[in-house]
């Protein structure tokens, strides 16, 4: 039946059920035992009829339940020969059951027995061959075809429910993938809006240097065109880094970014009137994504006080406590309106304290931003064990 019903359309599989019957109750039928009168034209069509009931039990198990058996106290009532109780019945029981219909095939079943015994015992048949010897095989043959009914149900409710959650754990599976290219994709702005923000901060200093020192300072206008060239060749080198990543998304070719070289900083402060003083006390041995993120996040802090500050003086200090990585960026000097960061110390609608602080809260750390008696102070704790 099962192994039909996966290679069959359901009606094919219903029509066979049908004939199946048909014959089956048919033959019985032939067998001419016990009626009034022999079978004829009226009995086999009533077993053709049972046979066509098996069109409609999947839309109307517990219609085809009903009309079979009161067909069956029809069959009885005008004399034909036996044809037994689980016979006739059996598959419209297992439909009843296989759709659902539990409780209406173990009603039918036992009203089918109770009239039946009933009835025949009135007539006067032998009680030990109606209950002792006919009784026990209808009974057990009715139950076998509610018990298959229900197990076919409970199967394919297993199956349906197996593919239920095959489709979720797909969906999800998309799901996380999709958020992995979004954090990712978030991880690429970031590196280019601090790497070229820093280094287009660069340039535009030391291309203002240049234009005042043309045609005074020919040693200062090389210097700062030098400059200007190696930042280039510097930034242009990270960018071909970020496309190789975005091309083939390896770990190992990021490039290798690290608080030990937070120094390279200075020159950038130094051209535009920044003293930049640096306070390290880290260990050895910094988690690859915490020791990056922090040079990231310092990069951009310095990049933010070389275009914005009104101060001459900056520090960068940073330590672990064993637990976490604790980083300052502070400026000297004054705020206010005219500073041109916005109330977190943003950069009119930049993305930049925002950056930062994404980059701290993807660690599990925090990161604030804003201003303090000594100046524009920007301050994370990173913590040195990644959350699972």
């Amino acid at each position: 039946m099962m192994w039909a019903s996966r290679r069959l359309p359901p009606w094919a599989v219903d029509a066979l059920l049908g004939a199946g019957v048909t014959l089956v109750v048919s033959l019985v039928i032939s067998a001419n035992q016990g009626g009034r009168h022999g079978p004829d034209a009226v009995a086999y069509l009533w077993a053709v009829g049972l046979g066509a009931l098996m069109f409609a039990r999947r839309r109307y198990p517990v219609v085809v339940l009903a009309v079979t058996g009161l067909g069956l106290f029809a069959y009885y009532a005008a004399g034909y020969p036996a044809v037994g109780l689980g016979v006739p019945v059996a598959a419209a029981l297992f439909s009843a059951a296989e759709f659902g219909r539990l409780v209406h095939a173990v009603v039918t079943g036992v009203v089918v027995v109770v009239v039946s015994v009933f009835f025949r015992l009135v007539e006067g048949q032998d009680f030990s061959f109606v209950v002792n010897y006919e009784l026990a095989g209808h009974i057990l043959l009715m139950a076998a075809a509610i018990t298959l009914g229900d197990s076919v149900r409970s199967r394919r409710s297993v199956q349906e429910g197996a593919r239920r959650i095959a489709e979720l754990t797909a969906q999800r599976y998309r799901q996380e993938a999709d958020a992995r290219v979004h954090a990712d994709r978030l991880a690429i702005a970031r590196d280019l809006h601090d790497s070229i923000g820093h280094t287009t901060s660069v340039i535009s200093l030391h291309a203002d240097v240049a234009r005042e020192a043309l045609g005074r300072d020919e040693a200062q206008t090389r210097a700062a065109l030098d400059l200007i060239k190696s930042t280039a060749t510097r930034t242009m080198a990270e960018l071909r880094r970020t496309v190789a990543l975005l091309r083939s998304p390896d770990e190992n070719s990021r490039s290798v970014l690290s608080l030990s070289n937070v120094g390279m900083l200075r020159e950038t402060a130094s051209a535009a009137g920044i003293d930049l003083e640096l306070d390290l006390r880290i260990g050895v041995g910094l988690p690859a994504t915490v020791d990056a993120s922090a040079f990231r996040i310092v990069q951009e802090a310095v990049t933010n006080i070389v275009r914005h500050s009104r101060g001459g003086g900056a520090r960068v200090t940073a330590y672990d406590d064993g637990t976490a990585l604790h980083l300052r960026v502070a400026d000297d000097g004054p705020g206010g309106a005219g500073d041109g960061r916005g109330e977190d110390g943003d950069i009119g609608r930049g993305h930049g304290i925002t950056g930062m602080r994404e980059r701290a809260e993807a660690l599990g750390g925090t990161l604030t931003a804003g201003y303090e008696e000594s100046g524009f102070v920007v301050r994370a704790v990173l913590p040195l064990e990644q959350p699972s």
